[in-house]
């Protein structure tokens, strides 16, 4: 299954995790799974109670951490994930404030 907007080379995806995602360490279980998929971007809270990431790289890895993101970690209870096609240039991954 190929992720929203991939391309054979690379994507870039806006992720919105919807469910039991905030005071479970969702962010930065994401953060690392996205380090070891080397991709780049950001993960945040929202204020609404979801999590928003940019995801950007190889379109398998980016594939692999939207499969993640259905799951989470374990005391997550992911209701939706919500993946649409985007731009963004990012050097690395990292964990945002909160909007």
């Amino acid at each position: 299954m190929r992720a929203v907007g991939a391309t054979a080379d690379a994507t870039t995806l806006r992720l919105i995790i919807r469910g039991r995602v905030q005071g479970v360490g969702f962010r930065y279980a994401f953060a690392d799974e996205a380090r070891s998929l080397r991709l780049r971007g950001w993960v945040r809270n929202r204020r609404d109670g979801s999590v928003e990431a940019i995801v950007a790289g190889p379109a398998a890895d980016v594939d692999a951490i939207v499969a993640w993101s259905r799951r989470g970690p374990a005391a997550a209870q992911v209701t939706a994930v919500e993946a649409t096609t985007t731009d963004g240039d990012f050097a690395s991954f990292e964990v945002a404030p909160t909007v």
